[in-house]
């Protein structure tokens, strides 16, 4: 490959990365969000808190799928340079049937443990992909040089 097809094929991972970094971070905010209502929630919170907490969920989850589409891409786009990347992204469903059913503290804080875990997750792919990114970045350089 030529430095200037690998100058190529690093812009379309980076942009690849950017992308992924900006729906993690998108799904990192709902899920906090997702978070502050489900404590409202177990301390008291109103059947309109759960709502709130499921619509915050579900929003999450659906910005989570698109992730884990724009982190496969990016995947894609890294090997296209011979680059390994590796990042779990996925969630599953967070217990919302047991939680409007069965609801009492510990369903709340089984879906709050769920939320936690999610967010840690999406914290965790978010530093990788900043690493990688930051690799990149410096390949980049290098080759302008």
């Amino acid at each position: 490959m030529t430095r200037e097809e690998t100058l190529k094929e690093i812009r379309e991972a980076q942009d690849a990365g950017m992308r992924s970094l900006r729906c993690l971070q998108d799904a990192q905010k709902l899920l906090s969000s997702a978070g502050n209502w489900g404590l409202v929630d177990m301390f008291g919170g109103s059947f309109l808190s759960g709502l709130m907490k499921h619509s915050k969920i579900s929003d999450a989850n659906h910005q989570m799928e698109q992730a884990k589409y724009e982190v496969q891409r990016f995947q894609k786009e890294l090997q296209d340079i011979n680059v390994p990347g590796n990042f779990g992204v996925g969630v599953g469903d967070f217990l919302t049937f047991a939680d409007f059913f069965f609801d009492g503290l510990i369903v709340d804080w089984m879906v709050q443990s769920k939320i936690k875990e999610a967010k840690r997750q999406v914290e965790d792919a978010i530093r990788k992909i900043e690493i990688v990114l930051r690799d990149l970045d410096n390949w980049q350089r290098q080759l302008e040089i």
